[in-house]
C-alpha cells in the first residue's frame, strides 16, 4: 500500500508540481503541525522531514528559512502544498520575517518539498486579564499577549460545543487556549480559535 508520503515523493520527483490535491494527503490542518514524526527517527533526534524557523527570503517557489538552531533550510512549495496563516492561504501570503513550521519530504538535494506549511502559528494557554473592543488581553506565563478577534475568522469552542463566532461567553480571569497567527516581532496574535473548558 502506498503511503501519502510515497505518493507525494513520487509526484514531486516526477516533476508533477500539479500533483495531488492537498486533501488527498490527509489532514493538513494546524493540529497536524507537530504530528507524524518520520518513521525510523530515534527519540530526541531531529526529524529530517520537519523544519522550523523564520523566512529570510523567498525566491520563486523556495523559502530560505533560518531555524532557531541557526540551521538554514530550503523549503520548496509545490502545487500540492497546504499553507495555513489563520486559515488556508495561497503562497503569496508567505512573507520574509514570518515564522513557520513545515513538514514534507526531504529531496536528494537536501531541499524539503513541503506537504504543509504553517505560517506564524501559535498555540498558547493563559488567562484572560481584560476584554476590550475586539481584543482579549491574555496573561501567558506572566507576559501579556494581545489577541485580536478577526471578523469572519475567529471562533470560540466552549467545552464540547461546536465552534461559534460568538465570543461573548468569554470572561475575565477565565483560562483559555488560543490557536492563532502571530504578528511577527510583536506580542500580538490574530485569533483562529479560542478553546475554553467551560
Amino acid at each position: 500500500m502506498t503511503s501519502r508520503r510515497d505518493l507525494f515523493r513520487s509526484a514531486v520527483l516526477g516533476g508533477g508540481a500539479s500533483v495531488v490535491a492537498a486533501t488527498a494527503l490527509g489532514s493538513l490542518g494546524p493540529e497536524a503541525a507537530f504530528a507524524n514524526t518520520a518513521p525510523g527517527v530515534e527519540p530526541g533526534a531531529p526529524d529530517p522531514n520537519f523544519a522550523e524557523g523564520r523566512i529570510r527570503s523567498i525566491k520563486d517557489n523556495t523559502l530560505l528559512v533560518l531555524g532557531s538552531n541557526m540551521v538554514i533550510h530550503n523549503i520548496r512549495v509545490v502545487d500540492g502544498t497546504s499553507l495555513w496563516k489563520l486559515g488556508p492561504v495561497g503562497f503569496d501570503q508567505a512573507k520574509p520575517g514570518d515564522g513557520l513550521y513545515a513538514r514534507g519530504v526531504r529531496m536528494p538535494d537536501g531541499v524539503l518539498a513541503a506537504e504543509s506549511v504553517w505560517l506564524n502559528i501559535v498555540n498558547i494557554k493563559g488567562h484572560i486579564k481584560n476584554i476590550t473592543d475586539k481584543k482579549l488581553h491574555l496573561d501567558h506565563n506572566g507576559h501579556e499577549v494581545v489577541c485580536h478577534v478577526v471578523a469572519g475568522k475567529s471562533v470560540a469552542v466552549h467545552s464540547e460545543s461546536p465552534p461559534s463566532s460568538d465570543l461573548s461567553m468569554l470572561k475575565v480571569s477565565q483560562h483559555v487556549q488560543i490557536l492563532g497567527a502571530w504578528r511577527p516581532d510583536t506580542n500580538e496574535v490574530d485569533i483562529a480559535t479560542v478553546f475554553s473548558p467551560h
